[in-house]
Order: C-alpha cells, then structure tokens, then sequence
C-alpha cells in the first residue's frame, strides 16, 4: 500500500480531495484568479497547461514520490492545488509544497487550515519525523507564510536547480520536526480561532 495513501482531508474553512482529472476546468479558473503563472519565481502552470500539471502530478503519485490534492474553499469550490512530495517512507518525511492558491482565498483561514490538516495528518497518523517545506528565495511572501507556520530555516541551497527562465535558483529549505509539533499545531489552531 502506498505511504502515504490517498485521503480527504476537510475543515470549516478548506477541504483538500485527491487531485482528479475532472478538477481540470476548476484549477485552471482558479489560476485565472490573480494570474498566477506570471509570478517568475514561482512555476506555476497556465490555465491551458492545468491539464499537463495534473497528469504530471499523477504521474509522480503512481511513482510513489507525490501525494497531490486539490484545494476546495468553504463554499467547495476549488481554489488551488497542494501535494506532500519527496515522499521518504524509509525515512518518515515528506515536503508540504507545490501549493498555489487563487488570489480570492490568499491571506485568509484557508491556507492555514490546509496547513494544519496536512501537518496533523504527516505528524499525527503517518508518524513523520519531519516535514519540509521550500521555496525560492525570492519568494517573500511564501518564506514569510511558512515562518508564520512555525517553520524554522535549515539553510539555503544556492544554485539548486535552474527556472523555466533560465536563471538558477536559490531554494529555501524549511523543517517542523516532530517534537516541535505539538507548540505548532497550538499555534495554528490559535491563529484560526482569531477573527479575522
């Protein structure tokens, strides 16, 4: 059976579902909303590439190295997409990324509610070691939401892997260990709680 196995998760403010081909008109709406794909540091698909992200993020669930889900808001309309990736069984970790969200849902409960299930779950049911997160370093506001989980910065890859421009990239790598999780997981349900 695959570690991790393919699951629902749902909250009050966001449900994340197994990635699906049918989801294919609903992400590429979703990525119309902020025009996402025009952040350069970023490797977001366009509306007419969502169907290749999906066959490519599938494809990498049937290698065993991805655990893709698609993110629906409150109101259960889709909103982005998330995945727990560089799968290590052997090693109890995964990495929280490849996560884009339509501009309407940034800066709201969603993202940290899908945060929370995904880190309870890698933590809690699949006994996690720990989980990574990365980014590119001139990914301000992905570094400063990630800080905001709790993370802490293990160190700077330079020159990691080279962008769609042709640029290298520095990537920021991220962990929450598991004996940080429990003051973790108090703080994002205490950031929930607050009115917004």
């Amino acid at each position: 059976m695959a570690w991790p196995a393919p699951l629902t998760l749902g909250g009050k403010h966001a449900t994340l579902e197994p990635l699906a081909r049918e989801h294919a008109a609903g992400l590429a709406d979703a990525v119309r909303d902020g025009e996402l794909w025009k952040l350069w540091y970023t490797a977001i698909p366009e509306p007419e590439g969502i169907a290749a992200e999906i066959e490519r993020r599938l494809a990498l669930q049937a290698a065993g190295s991805m655990l893709p889900f698609t993110v629906r808001d409150a109101q259960g309309r889709i909103a982005g997409m998330t995945t727990y990736m560089h799968i290590d069984s052997a090693n109890r970790r995964v990495e929280i990324g490849s996560t884009w969200y339509a501009q309407r849902v940034q800066r709201t409960a969603l993202n940290t509610e899908c945060k929370l299930m995904l880190l309870g779950h890698a933590f809690d049911v699949l006994d996690c070691i720990a989980v990574e997160f990365r980014t590119h370093f001139f990914n301000q506001r992905s570094r400063r939401g990630i800080e905001r989980l709790g993370a802490k910065l293990d160190g700077i890859l330079r020159s990691h892997q080279r962008s769609a421009d042709g640029s290298l990239r520095d990537t920021c790598v991220y962990s929450i260990t598991a004996a940080e999780w429990p003051a973790v997981k108090a703080h994002l349900a205490f950031q929930l709680d607050k009115p917004r």
